[in-house]
C-alpha cells in the first residue's frame, strides 16, 4: 500500500508521530530494528517511565537555540501529554519529586501499550527486526534500502521521518543513523557528547571515592554555568546520582565541579552554636548529625574530625567550612554513551522549520526527538520533547 510517510524508529517520537498521523486519517509505516517497539521507553525510570514533567519550559533544555522549542511547546503542552495518556490508556500520572510524572501503575510497558493499541486502531503498520541501510533522494521523494528477514528490499515514500534516537545505549539499537543522513544531505550538526551520564574519577583520589561506593548525599552541585540540588551517589568509578547526571550535561572535560555537601545549613553557624554550648563535642560527632559514619570517616582524610570543636583554630574552622560547602572535584571523564541517558547536540535547529521539523534543505525529510540539538534535563523533559516533536511532524506529513 502507499504510505503518507515512512518513520524510522519506534521510540517515543516515532510512535507518537505514527498514532497522531493515524488520528488524522494518514497511513504510516514504522521501521524498527528491535524485536519490539519502545525499547528505550521500557527501561526509562528504572522501568517505571517518567513520561513528562509538570514544570517543562525551554529553560530545562540545552540547545544552541532553546527558543526553537517555543513553537513545539505551544502546539503540544504538558496538559496535552497528560490528557493523551489518560484519555487513550487510562494512565493517570503521579507526581514524584520536582514535577516528575510517573504512571500510577509504575509500569513503562503501560505507556508503550497505549501506542500499540492506537497503532492497531488507526491502521498504522510497523515492521520490527528491520534495519534501514540507506536513504536516497529520488523524484517524488525517497527510497529506503532495508534489511528484513535476511534480505534486502527497497521501499519508496514521499516523506521520511527520522526518529531513530541518538548515540546512547547501543544495545537497545541506538546509532548515529539520523546524524549520518543529515551529514549526507549537508545539514549542519552541533557537536555531540554523552549527557545525563555518571562522571569518573581517576588518579590519587580514585580510592577515596570507591571507598564511599553506595553512599548517597543530598547536595548542591555546581559549574560556573548552573547548579542542581538533588542526591549525589558515590560509586566505584566516581560519582552518579540525579544531581551529577544533571550537571554532566553542562560539564566539559578539564572543568571542575563544586559540591556543597550541606546546602540547607551553614556549617560556620553550626560550629558557632556548638561553641556557645561549650564545644565539647568533636568535629566528627557534629558531622555524624548529617552524614553516614562511613562518610564522616572518609572526610577525616581532609578534616580534623577528632578535634574538639572548642579547640578549633580559625584556620581549622575555615578548612571545615570550605570542605563541606565547596568540595571541589575534577572528573577525569564520563561513563560514555552506554551509561548516558541522552545525547547532547545533534542536528542543528537552524536546519529545521520550527513548526513542522521538516528540513529546510530537503523537502519531505523530517527529524525529531533525540537526534535534534534539543537535550532536556533529567526528570521527564526529554519525553515531553519527544511527544511534542512527534506530534508536530504528524501534522505535516
Amino acid at each position: 500500500m502507499g504510505y503518507d510517510a515512512v518513520i524510522v524508529g519506534a521510540g517515543a517520537c516515532g510512535l507518537m508521530c505514527a498514532v497522531q498521523a493515524g488520528m488524522l486519517g494518514k497511513n504510516t509505516l514504522v521501521l524498527e530494528r528491535n524485536d519490539k517497539p519502545g525499547a528505550k521507553i521500557l527501561i526509562s525510570g528504572g522501568g517505571r517511565c517518567n513520561f513528562t514533567n509538570l514544570y517543562t519550559s525551554k529553560a530545562n533544555f540545552i540547545s544552541a537555540n532553546p527558543d526553537f522549542l517555543n513553537a513545539a511547546f505551544a502546539q503540544w503542552t504538558v496538559d496535552d501529554t497528560i490528557n493523551f495518556f489518560e484519555g487513550h490508556g487510562g494512565i493517570v500520572g503521579e507526581e514524584k519529586t520536582l514535577g516528575q510524572l510517573f504512571p500510577t501503575t509504575n509500569k513503562a510497558k503501560d505507556i508503550v501499550a497505549v501506542f500499540t493499541k492506537l497503532m492497531y486502531e488507526t491502521g498504522q503498520d510497523i515492521w520490527l527486526n528491520t534495519l534501514v541501510k540507506e536513504v536516497e533522494q529520488v523524484d517524488g521523494g525517497y527510497t529506503l534500502t532495508i534489511e528484513r528477514e535476511g534480505r534486502l528490499q527497497v521501499i519508496q515514500t514521499a516523506k521520511v521521518v527520522f526518529a531513530s534516537g541518538g548515540l546512547p545505549v547501543a544495545k537497545l539499537g541506538a546509532s548515529d543513523f539520523a546524524l549520518r543522513i543529515a551529514r549526507k544531505y549537508g545539514l549542519a550538526l552541533e557537536p555531540t557528547a554523552p549527557a545525563l551520564v555518571p562522571l569518573t574519577i581517576t588518579g590519587k583520589d580514585a580510592d577515596w571515592y570507591a571507598s564511599l561506593a553506595g553512599n548517597s548525599v543530598f547536595a548542591r552541585v555546581s559549574t560556573n554555568k548552573i547548579s542542581f540540588e538533588e542526591n549525589i551517589l558515590f560509586t566505584h568509578w566516581g560519582l552518579s546520582g540525579p544531581a551529577i547526571l544533571q550537571i554532566s550535561s553542562y560539564w566539559n572535560p578539564g572543568e571542575t565541579i563544586t559540591i556543597d555537601l550541606l546546602p540547607n545549613h551553614k556549617f560556620e553557624q553550626l560550629l558557632k552554636e556548638e561553641r556557645e554550648q561549650g564545644g565539647k563535642r568533636m568535629v566528627g560527632q557534629l558531622l555524624n548529625d548529617f552524614f553516614t559514619k562511613k562518610m564522616v570517616e572518609a572526610l577525616g582524610k581532609f578534616l580534623p574530625i577528632h578535634l574538639k570543636i572548642a579547640s578549633l583554630s580559625k584556620a581549622d574552622a575555615k578548612l571545615i567550612n570550605t570542605t563541606i560547602h565547596q568540595f571541589t572535584v575534577k572528573p577525569a571523564g564520563d561513563k560514555g554513551y552506554d551509561k548516558a541517558e541522552v545525547m547532547r547536540g545533534g542536528i542543528s535547529t537552524d536546519e529545521l522549520h520550527p513548526k513542522t521539523l521538516e528540513s529546510k534543505k530537503m523537502s519531505g525529510m523530517y527529524f525529531g526527538g533525540e537526534a535534534v540539538d534539543i537535550t532536556g534535563w533529567l526528570g521527564g523533559y526529554n519525553f515531553q520533547w519527544a511527544w511534542a516533536s512527534g506530534y508536530l511532524i504528524a501534522q505535516d506529513i
